[in-house]
């Protein structure tokens, strides 16, 4: 009722809203060589690069064009950013956003099943999202996955690196804003999109991907109306192949025969070694569509709508081969013979081969999962002479669920496996006298399902005014207001029967015919690479029958096992044909936020250099309500008790920026700022898993020994704080041409709060002493780098040549951070998770006579994933990932104005992706070696009117 009241207290103000595309130009500011005078932003949460909104006409076509574009948003903004505009987006070998923005100087992106997924910006990954300059989000997460955004169906995407009063509050990161086109974009009639088909060399599957987009515009009584509609489809199907050495390490037993005798029986090893084969198909359906009136030249009124979609379909093999003395249910004592150590070591093996002990056991787990993201919004602009007036109200709704059902096996009896911990940089094993195709040497293990729900939903609406001073020296003075009422929840359950001890054939199930898993490894490292499994329809087309059959097998073992009360409560899960969903793995949220800005641009020149820039100042108040359910265990005995937090802070967030333009070509920037990112909302979550200590009253207590625990634990963190970051931006830009320019910029980031999991003893108002794993702010932290990057075509070339281009960029980041003192440790200054020092980009183009083509180059270099703690509580690298490297091209011709045909190849390299196991400060493992796969992709785009 509140939301609803709100709503219509400010629709009136909808009329006056203005459009949110941030970086329209017009045709002679993007032609021209000269830095843009100040132009008058449209909208105080849109981007600061912003031109004057109302434009006839926006170059898209060409890569020349894009380049130039591009660069006019760069060198005219008033924060600092990068660009990728129009056809630098639909030309290059991406299939999504997030593929685009690894080649933005600055911008890391970790890849995961085929695709890139989380973006970093300078080393930082809480990065804010906006959609044409209006905040957009997935589900209960405070940010879009970037992913599910088709490089066909965008405009352009700009990388903010330093924010400004007035654009929606940036992540500590940055904010990066995707654009999509409007009618008023074009001179008329449009019709114009694309088909491309690609080809995964490791499935050896096709796909089709496709566009359309469709626009007009007409003079009418009532004035100029504009209708946009947007449609695309994008397909993959993916499998990636991975060998890997388990993380934990284990010496081996006193009871195990060793050979040679030499070897001893104090040496370590990893405890198994495995196959890991992530595979799937996923597909994304999205929309837009866009409306536009000028009933008059000074009001302009808008309709905005998005659709976007994710639908996923996954089989996902594992294969874990037990090298160990024990499983969770008995103890079986392997032989190890051939036992080699690794050079200059004589604890550490690099390699066995085991006889007995632990059969191997693997499973084939399949998904489905879906995202539905909609958002609406109604807006428009009034300009002045003077003064312009804007407002946006925009509604969202988003929702994802997946549902899993995994079938487990393992093999009847434990084959002998040879097995090198160090293969080209990974595990490597065969698996010898053993018969994988013969059905009768695999047993059914268990039966998993999973089901899981996240929501979110949001009011937004801004108000805005730019008013024109007149003034040389203060032309400018932008105020506004914005107003965001979010909601997310959470909720899940899951159920899963282990029937191993019946030891009932795999092949007695209702999955039907049992195959070969797919062998999706690259050269002759890996010796054993398939095995028998069902299908994925075989298990999530009758996950029904494997329900019967699973509470056929419980009630056996209940029967054979009365006093056990972990199979009596797991027969009760599976009495329900739906996995019940568990009220203690739920959270809620409900936040509003409140903002009002000014901001102020200035000018002034001394002698012939002229200086320019903006100072403002925002002021953002949260109002949030977490909720949760807690999960406390006494005796054995397990009660739900709710919990609620609520939090109630304010920001205040400033900014200041000076231009220094010597000459027309060079411009020199400096700039302050500070920002805030909210803790995503799962974090946040105010109940605890506890599992209280129950203490014999008789026994004594040593007064002399450190205090006890009263409970264990984990959970969610409602004390945390915002990630908090003053920001100390230099750089200097030379434009030596309308597509080529040298800029190289310097950066200093004083931080605190990163938020990582943790082990920590902390005094809870309920439990007492209590020691517990959940989300903590780490202490303060700092980051420092540079970026240096040039592009320019090589017109200085004769003739045909000088469609040559090139396109660069490095960045070098040094980040450290304080961790928070756990159990013991002394919160030393470790380097930031995830940040790579070294980030490369180049590129060499071409364009003329209708080609076009690009070779492009990403590098970067290796990083932390997370750290270990040792027993006097210092910290040292867990797991590294060593640099990765990708190259990709594309190619294409334009077989008339209208018609361009193209082919493309990603991940040219298929370099392998490597991880690195620590397990102590002088000792390691590789941990896995993953396979992904090459990319060939044929299109033909058309375009039908400008």
């Amino acid at each position: 009722m509140k939301r609803l009241a709100f709503m219509l207290s400010v629709a009136p103000m909808a009329l006056l809203a203005m459009p949110v595309a941030a970086q329209t130009m017009a045709a002679n500011s993007v032609l021209s060589d000269k830095p843009a005078q100040t132009k008058q932003v449209a909208s105080a949460d849109a981007t600061p690069a912003s031109a004057d909104a109302a434009v006839d006409e926006i170059v898209v076509t060409g890569l020349r064009e894009s380049l130039r574009s591009a660069q006019q948003i760069k060198r005219n903004s008033d924060a600092i950013l990068d660009a990728v505009v129009a056809e630098d987006i639909g030309k290059l070998p991406d299939n999504t956003a997030a593929e685009t923005l690894a080649r933005i100087t600055g911008v890391q992106v970790e890849r995961f099943s085929d695709e890139a997924n989380r973006v970093l910006i300078r080393g930082l990954p809480d990065v804010a999202t906006t959609y044409n300059g209006r905040e957009i989000f997935t589900a209960e997460l405070r940010r879009v996955q970037l992913q599910d955004f088709p490089a066909q169906a965008l405009a352009g995407i700009e990388v903010y690196k330093s924010g400004t009063a007035d654009i929606v509050e940036p992540g500590l990161a940055g904010l990066i804003n995707v654009r999509t086109r409007r009618p008023f974009d074009f001179k008329g009639a449009f019709l114009g999109g694309g088909v491309r088909g690609t080809y995964n060399d490791q499935t050896k599957k096709y796909d089709p991907n496709g566009n359309i987009l469709v626009s007009d515009r007409w003079e009418t009584p009532i004035g100029e109306i504009g209708v946009l509609a947007n449609a695309t489809y994008a397909q993959s199907q993916y499998r990636n192949g991975v060998r890997y050495n388990n993380q934990g390490i284990a010496t081996v037993s006193p009871a195990s025969s060793v050979s040679p005798a030499s070897a001893g029986h104090n040496f370590k090893y990893p405890y198994s070694v495995g196959l890991y084969n992530d595979g799937g198909k996923r597909y994304r359906p999205s929309g837009n569509i866009a409306i536009q009136w000028r009933p008059t030249d000074k009001l302009e009124v808008y309709v905005d709508g998005i659709y976007q979609g994710y639908r996923g379909r996954q089989a996902t093999d594992n294969l874990d081969v037990n090298l160990r003395d024990w499983d969770s249910t008995v103890r079986q004592d392997p032989t190890l013979t051939n036992v080699t150590f690794v050079p200059g070591t004589t604890d550490q093996a690099a390699g066995f081969t085991k006889t007995g002990g632990v059969a191997p056991q693997a499973y084939r787990s399949t998904g489905a999962d879906h995202t539905n993201t909609y958002q609406g919004a109604v807006g428009a602009v009034w300009r002045g002479d003077r003064l312009t007036l804007s407002t946006d109200l925009a509604y969202e709704d988003s929702e994802y669920e997946a549902r899993n059902w995994s079938l487990d096996s393992a093999f009847a009896s434990p084959p002998t496996v040879v097995v090198k911990f160090n293969e080209k940089d990974g595990a490597a094993f065969d698996i010898t006298g053993f018969n994988a195709a013969d059905p009768a040497n695999y047993l059914w293990r268990g039966y998993y399902e999973r089901h899981y729900i996240a929501k979110g939903s949001g009011v937004q609406w801004r108000g805005d005014g730019v008013f024109n001073t007149g003034a040389s020296w203060l032309p400018e003075i932008k105020f506004g207001l914005r107003f965001t009422d979010r909601d997310a929840s959470l909720i899940q359950g899951s159920r899963y029967a282990w029937v191993l001890p019946l030891k009932l054939p795999l092949a007695g199930l209702p999955v039907g015919q049992l195959e070969m898993i797919a062998d999706p490894f690259r050269g002759d490292s890996q010796g054993f690479t398939q095995y028998l499994m069902p299908t994925r329809d075989g298990i999530a087309g009758n996950y029904a029958g494997l329900q019967q059959r699973s509470v056929a097998a419980l009630q056996q073992l209940v029967a054979l096992n009365p006093n056990d009360q972990g199979y009596k409560d797991t027969l009760k899960a599976f009495s329900s044909p739906e996995v019940p969903l568990d009220k203690a793995g739920a959270f809620s949220a409900t936040e509003q936020s409140y903002a009002e800005y000014v901001q102020a641009k200035y000018n002034f020149e001394v002698g012939s250099v002229d200086f320019d820039g903006v100072i403002g100042v925002r002021v953002v108040q949260t109002l949030g309500d977490y909720s949760g359910t807690s999960r406390v265990t006494t005796n054995g005995v397990t009660t739900l008790v709710p919990r609620t937090n609520r939090q109630n802070y304010t920001d205040f967030l400033p900014n200041v920026s000076l231009r220094i333009r010597p000459v027309d070509k060079l411009q020199l920037r400096l700039g302050y700022t500070q920002t805030r990112t909210r803790v995503d909302f799962g974090a946040l979550n105010p109940a605890v898993n506890v599992t209280q200590v129950i203490r014999d009253p008789s026994q004594p207590i040593d007064p002399n020994a450190p205090p006890q625990p009263n409970a264990y634990g984990w959970g969610g963190n409602p004390d945390l704080v915002p990630l908090t970051s003053n920001n100390y931006d230099v750089s200097a830009e030379y434009y030596f041409s309308s597509t080529g320019n040298i800029s190289i910029a310097g950066f200093y980031r004083d931080l605190f709060g990163f938020t990582n999991n943790y082990t920590r003893r902390v005094q809870d108002p309920v439990y007492g002493l209590i020691e517990i794993n959940r989300p903590e702010n780490s202490g303060a932290g700092k980051i420092k780098g540079v970026e240096i990057g040039a592009q320019t075509f090589l017109d200085f070339l004769p003739d045909a040549l000088k469609g040559f281009g090139v396109q660069g960029n490095v960045t070098y980041i040094d980040g450290k951070k304080r961790q928070p003192a756990v159990l013991g440790g002394d919160g030393a200054f470790v380097p930031i998770e995830g940040l790579s020092k070294w980030t490369y980009n180049a590129a060499v183009f071409y364009e003329r006579h209708g080609v076009t083509g690009r070779l492009s180059y990403n590098h970067r270099s290796s990083w932390v994933n997370y750290y270990r703690q040792t027993s006097d509580g210092s910290l040292y690298t867990g797991v590294g990932t060593k640099a990765t490297s990708r190259l990709d091209a594309s190619l294409s011709y334009d077989i008339s104005k209208q018609l361009t045909i193209s082919a493309d190849v990603s991940n040219l390299l298929a370099k392998p992706f490597e991880n690195t196991n620590n397990y102590q400060p002088d000792r390691n493992y590789p941990v896995d070696v993953r396979y992904e796969g090459r990319y060939y992709g044929l299109g033909l785009r058309f375009r039908f009117g400008e």
